[in-house]
């Protein structure tokens, strides 16, 4: 049997594997990064270096898992969270692959309510993406799967059934790098009833069929707070809830179940699981063992193809042979109670037998420590005495120095800022006074520029005027000279039109006279020549 638990990382990693042996644990789990934080620890070369071969060559511990953040969920439809929660698992599985890990468990997420079959598609992209993007394993050190947990089903909690597990797996092609681990909480609060040997034989063979035996890394092995089909992620410490031995034994004593690494996440009184609780479950694992070594039925083997564990020492038992009868149920209880009550005479015998003995030793270890005890113990209390006296001695004298040096900066302080606001007083009132005085001499400067302003319009005025004055003056003159020059052109002009006129009538009377002794002359001429005609004609008659 292999019994693991969940235990503190840290920053150099190692320290992991000391933590397990501590309790007793033979397989760990750790989270390589705060599992409510989005930050990623980085880890140095040399620290992964480092844990690998610790665990190669650690005498008790066998496995190292790691626990993927719970932040991460590939079924979301938020882009924003989707990538966040992609580059989450890149990176947890890069560490898990620099530390060896068996595998990194992943809790795959919620879909909202948007359905199982909608979240397929990127969920299958997602595992591809950091199966090939994440920092490929050491040379030499076997890959690191991703193991898809089931899920207790609260919700739209991806994984809650093993059918959903197996078309995850099968969108990615069958990728040999994907694996499951199986919680035994989740699976009691999703209503899966593995508390007989033949519930746990059909649930065997339900993996078998569906997954392969062989993909089955690792369990989770809790208690629950939560009844059977509670749909809710409670755990409880073994014992204490409501499975109990007699619901875990058939399943952790499986031949096919009992030498995997079976990894406890159980609260313990508060900070997760004690030596106590890894007993609890070797005894329970115990149980479970002696329910199948008792039983004669005969054995099947893995479905083609498919392997069990390497160090399984028994077979699964034929579940055709399983009896249905009512008779067949009341012996398989009836054998389990056997079995229960043989396991616990044994143990009862055991501590009855070393407990003398036990007591003994431990009256006698604890009489010599009291002696010791006494014996130093007025020394230790000088000591302490000495001790406390100069501790508070030092602390008054620190006090002292602290309150002097206090008050000594108070003070400075007191009078630098007294100073620094005198210095800001001195600096506005000059700033103040430099403003004023600009302003004067602007406005000062602004008057001389009114008063010349207003002489340069007088002396423009006046020049306008004097202008206006002359080429008024200029005006009249010329006017003047043009209405003269008219005039006299007028009076030519009158005088020439009168000596036209009287050179034409004098030209007209010279004309008409000559005109008229013309006419006169030529009148005579005719009258003359007229009276010779007449008396001509009077002649010839």
């Amino acid at each position: 049997m292999n019994i693991g638990a969940h235990v503190r990382g840290g920053g150099k990693l190692v320290p992991s594997l000391e933590a397990g042996v501590e309790i007793g644990a033979t397989s760990v789990q750790i989270f390589t990064q705060s599992p409510r934080m989005w930050k990623p620890s980085q880890y140095a070369p040399e620290v992964l270096a480092n844990y690998r071969e610790a665990q190669a060559n650690h005498p008790s511990i066998t496995d190292t898992f790691c626990h993927a953040t719970y932040l991460i969920n590939l079924a979301s439809p938020d882009p924003a969270l989707y990538q966040k929660s992609v580059d989450c698992l890149i990176s947890n599985l890069s560490v898990g692959r620099g530390m060896a890990s068996s595998g990194v468990v992943l809790h795959v997420g919620s879909h909202l309510g948007a359905g199982f079959e909608t979240v397929i598609k990127q969920i299958s992209e997602a595992f591809e993406r950091a199966l090939d993007t994440a920092d490929p394993a050491p040379p030499g050190v076997k890959d690191c799967p991703i193991l898809i947990e089931n899920a207790a089903g609260t919700g739209g909690t991806v994984g809650r059934s093993l059918d959903e597990i197996q078309a995850l797996i099968d969108a990615c092609g069958g990728d040999e790098r994907l694996g499951i681990c199986i919680d035994t909480q989740h699976l009691w609060a999703s209503g899966v009833d593995y508390s007989t040997i033949a519930g746990t034989n059909a649930l065997v063979k339900e993996i078998d069929d569906r997954i392969g035996i062989s993909r089955l890394r690792c369990f989770h092995l809790n208690d629950s707070k939560i009844e059977l089909g509670g749909n809710r992620d409670r755990h409880a410490n073994i014992d204490e809830g409501t499975i109990g031995t007699k619901g875990l034994a058939p399943l952790v004593g499986h031949p096919w179940i009992r030498d995997l690494p079976l990894l406890l996440e159980v609260p313990g009184s508060g900070d997760g699981p004690r030596a106590e609780d890894v007993l609890a479950a070797r005894q329970v694992v115990e149980v479970g063992i002696k329910l199948y070594d008792g039983s004669s039925k005969s054995a099947t083997t893995p479905s083609k193809g498919k392997t069990t564990k390497e160090n399984a020492t028994m077979e699964h038992a034929n579940e055709g042979d399983i009896q249905t009868t009512k008779e067949a149920a009341a012996d398989a209880v009836s054998d389990t109670l056997d079995a229960v009550k043989d396991f616990a005479s044994n143990e009862i015998a055991v501590v009855k037998r070393e407990l003398p003995k036990k007591v003994a030793t431990v009256k006698k270890v604890a009489a010599e420590e009291i002696a010791v005890v006494k014996k130093e113990l007025p020394k230790k209390i000088a000591a302490v005495k000495k001790s406390a006296t100069k501790k508070i001695a030092a602390v008054k004298k620190s006090a002292a120095k602290k309150s002097t040096a206090a008050k000594k900066s108070t003070a400075k302080k007191s009078t630098s800022a007294k100073q620094t606001v005198a210095k800001k007083r001195g600096a506005v009132k000059k700033s103040a006074a430099k403003k004023s005085a600009a302003v004067k001499k602007t406005a000062k400067s602004a008057a001389k520029r009114t008063s010349a302003a207003k002489k340069a319009a007088v002396k423009k005025s006046s020049a306008a005027k004097k202008t206006v004055v002359r080429k008024t003056g200029v005006a009249k003159k010329s006017a003047a000279k043009r209405s003269s020059a008219a005039k006299k052109a007028a009076v030519k002009k009158s005088s020439s039109v009168k000596k036209s006129a009287v050179k034409k009538s004098s030209a007209v009377k010279k004309s008409a006279v000559k005109k008229s002794a013309a006419v006169k002359k030529s009148a005579s001429k005719k009258v003359a020549g007229a009276k010779k005609a007449v008396k001509k004609n009077a002649a010839r008659r």
